[in-house]
């Protein structure tokens, strides 16, 4: 349990009230989109018992530090990473769809890019189950966004 705490104590107080916020329970899948150096998704695959998150970043830099600071819950099968904007994300052949997206200032959820952003919108309800939801930053600490005729 010691590294759990290690973790938690490594997120800001703005990413663990958002962990905290998330509806979260084993066995869930997760989607991380715009995840940087991992720390969030790391907390999140800790939580998730039999669960997986897959976190994505459209930085390969990102990615790189999140794939080097996250190889306990790689190896555990918990978590994998992948680079891609999530304009551009599709399930993989065979990957099953997740239960619950989660995004914390990606620019391409942000209003300011309305076309990226309905393609981005599209993406996301196209690789969740047909319950999932999308959550974003912005709330207290987090908005659930509505993907219905997306």
């Amino acid at each position: 349990m010691r590294e759990g705490v290690l973790l938690t104590k490594a997120l800001s107080a703005r990413l663990a009230a958002i962990v905290e916020a998330l509806p979260l329970r084993s066995g869930l899948r997760v989607l991380e989109i715009g995840c940087g150096p991992g720390a969030m998704a790391r907390e999140i695959a800790r939580r998730l018992g039999e669960g997986h998150i897959l976190a994505i970043d459209r930085s390969a830099k990102a990615i790189a530090q999140a794939r080097a600071a996250s190889g306990d819950e790689i190896e555990a099968g918990r978590l994998s990473l992948r680079q891609v904007a999530i304009e551009d994300f599709e399930l993989l052949a065979g990957e099953a769809p997740y239960d619950i997206a989660v995004a914390i200032r990606v620019g391409a959820l942000d209003g300011r890019q309305p076309e990226i952003g309905r393609r981005a919108r599209q993406r996301i309800a196209a690789a969740l189950a047909p319950n999932g939801r999308l959550y974003i930053g912005g709330g207290d600490p987090l908005c659930e966004i509505a993907l219905q005729g997306e």
